[in-house]
């Protein structure tokens, strides 16, 4: 595997990583959000990753997808509110603020992690030249 098939495998982990990023900080924009009903409430989201094995050059990261959480939504009987159904019901996100923020520390790693990988081959691109000037 040649450094450019490295490359490109880290690139395109970033970029899932960056996927993940912008829907947890689109989770977290909408955390507190209410609705009338079920269907106008909130869902968050989560991104859904695959590998694509290539043959020779290794392969890569894809987000097949960013599907909506199936947990449960937060509901409030809350009567006097302008959102409230017939029933006095207000729907809130399903959102989980604590787990987001563990997200957002697990894909800032990662995205840091594939920078990491970048810098290095970098490094050793610079080394090879040096030898061949030697």
């Amino acid at each position: 595997m040649g450094f450019k098939d490295i490359s490109q495998i880290a690139g395109s982990a970033m970029t899932a990583q960056s996927v993940r990023l912008n829907t947890i900080a689109s989770n977290l924009a909408n955390a507190n959000a209410s609705a009338g009903s079920e269907a106008e409430a909130y869902r968050a989201r989560k991104p859904v990753f695959s590998t694509l094995m290539g043959g020779n050059n290794g392969g890569a990261v894809q987000v097949l997808d960013v599907v909506e959480s199936a947990e449960p939504l937060r509901r409030a009987h809350e009567p006097d509110n302008p959102k409230a159904d017939a029933d006095g019901m207000v729907y809130y996100t399903n959102v989980n603020e604590v787990a987001e923020m563990a997200d957002m520390m697990t894909a800032s790693r990662a995205f840091e992690t594939n920078v990491e990988v970048l810098g290095r081959i970098k490094s050793m691109q610079q080394s090879l030249l040096k030898l061949g000037d030697n």
